[in-house]
């Protein structure tokens, strides 16, 4: 990762969401789902949307977002992808 993390950010850190990898703006130790809420650190930050400029904690969340409304298991074509 670009800028993976600054040690001393106790924070929530600001991202810039890149294809398959994202750059440090301002230090900090996490970032927040954008449909859960829930604190993602760095180290453990797998989902993003490039578009929205957002993170995810899970793949659910990812879908969720996507897809609004749907019921679990009709959020698309491929479940498998996020």
């Amino acid at each position: 990762m670009l800028n993976k993390s600054n040690p001393s950010g106790q924070g929530e850190a600001k991202l810039q969401y890149l294809d398959g990898d994202y750059r440090l703006i301002a230090p900090g130790s996490y970032v927040v789902c954008a449909v859960t809420g829930v604190r993602i650190p760095l180290d453990e930050l797998k989902y993003w949307s490039v578009d929205r400029q957002e993170a995810y904690a899970t793949p659910q969340a990812v879908l969720e977002r996507h897809f609004p409304g749907q019921p679990k298991g009709e959020a698309g074509g491929d479940r498998d992808q996020a």
